[in-house]
């Protein structure tokens, strides 16, 4: 397939997936803390601003992966 460029070798392409796995992990990360501990106001903090970025016009530029599915699914995730 000559001409055809691997998006997973994009730079681009890797660097948007690398911005949003580092939010989903700190979303997580944030979502047990506050699970263990609810009015740990640093990472309910952390949390928002995470949520923030799901749902800015930047995240939504980065991929096509709902934000707000996104959010559901990993506090879905946390919950179990």
């Amino acid at each position: 397939m000559a001409g055809t460029k691997n998006r997973v070798e994009d730079p681009y392409e890797r660097l948007a997936n690398a911005i949003i796995l580092q939010a989903v992990t700190d979303y997580r990360a944030a979502l047990k803390q506050i699970r263990r501990n609810p009015k740990n106001q640093e990472a309910i903090d952390e949390a928002m601003r995470v949520e923030s970025f799901f749902r800015s016009g930047w995240y939504s530029q980065l991929t096509a992966v709902d934000g707000e599915y996104l959010i559901r699914r990993l506090q879905d995730e946390v919950r179990e």
